[in-house]
């Protein structure tokens, strides 16, 4: 059995940054303390802020009181496109509460996921999924909060979803993962495009090419922690501590000034999060 790669090096601080998009409690959160000695590791590298995101409504709770015991830590909530068969009048009725919080920036992670349906035992089908991600666009308006979007493998649906419904006013593509095409068309529609680890994947071709692409007023930068931990540390455990990484992975692809794009992320992250 192979060991576990230990966890990445703190990187040389970059700031300011805000982490679009993370797991506090994947990451191994469950209280007060362990929430702040998180961010604390963040905060030293320049991560000042980070938004911890729900897909299950356990995780949709933790991510309210987690944001409550820390300043520095914002909250999305909804239920995973995988997890929408689970979605039923209780569970709308306690996210739309939840959702309501103003410690809540977003309503997300939500959308589609064409991956699993068919390989994980009790993964929402389909059409669970449309009828999941049409409520939660619904909620998204309602509050008047931006919708984060989980999209694997249903570019072309998930786009004409948005369109049939009417987007809200503020998209963001959460861990962009899709190719020229459909950064073209999202860019089109207003929507923002967040960067994960994965940009700094060297055979992401298309990934890599999608984010030359992406106006400044529209980029995103996130871990998506614990996961997508970003080259050359794969395999290791992710933390929001790691995102200048993936920052300076992202400026080096396009070209620009790490400073300057981690000025630009995380203005339009204040922006588009209110916070």
């Amino acid at each position: 059995m192979s060991k576990k790669r230990p966890a990445p090096e703190p990187p040389e601080p970059l700031s300011p940054l805000v982490d679009a998009h993370t797991h506090l409690d994947a990451c191994g959160a469950s209280d007060a303390e362990s929430v702040a000695a998180i961010v604390d590791r963040a905060q030293a590298v320049g991560v000042g802020q980070v938004v911890t995101i729900a897909d299950d409504l356990e995780a949709a709770r933790f991510a309210v009181r987690a944001a409550h015991w820390d300043q520095r830590v914002y909250a999305a909530v909804a239920l995973h496109p995988t997890r929408a068969n689970a979605l039923d009048d209780a569970a709308k009725g306690e996210l739309e509460k939840l959702a309501a919080d103003p410690r809540v920036v977003a309503v997300g992670e939500t959308g589609l996921d064409y991956y699993w349906p068919g390989k994980l035992e009790g993964c929402a089908d389909i059409e669970e999924q449309v009828e999941g991600f049409r409520w939660h666009i619904d909620l998204a308006k309602r509050l008047g909060k931006p919708l984060m979007i989980h999209n694997r493998e249903a570019d072309h649906d998930l786009l004409a979803v948005l369109l049939d419904e009417g987007a809200p006013e503020t998209v963001i593509f959460h861990c962009f993962s899709s190719d020229a095409n459909m950064a073209i068309a999202c860019v089109e529609e207003g929507y923002y495009l967040s960067f994960s680890g994965t940009v700094s994947f060297k055979n992401a071709h298309e990934l890599r090419e999608a984010a030359k692409l992406v106006p400044e007023d529209r980029i995103l930068v996130e871990t998506d922690a614990p996961f997508l931990t970003p080259h050359p540390f794969r395999g290791a455990p992710n933390e929001p501590y790691c995102l200048p990484y993936t920052v300076r992975a992202l400026a080096e692809l396009r070209e620009q000034d790490p400073v300057r794009l981690a000025k630009i992320t995380t203005a339009n992250a204040r922006l588009v999060y209110g916070i």
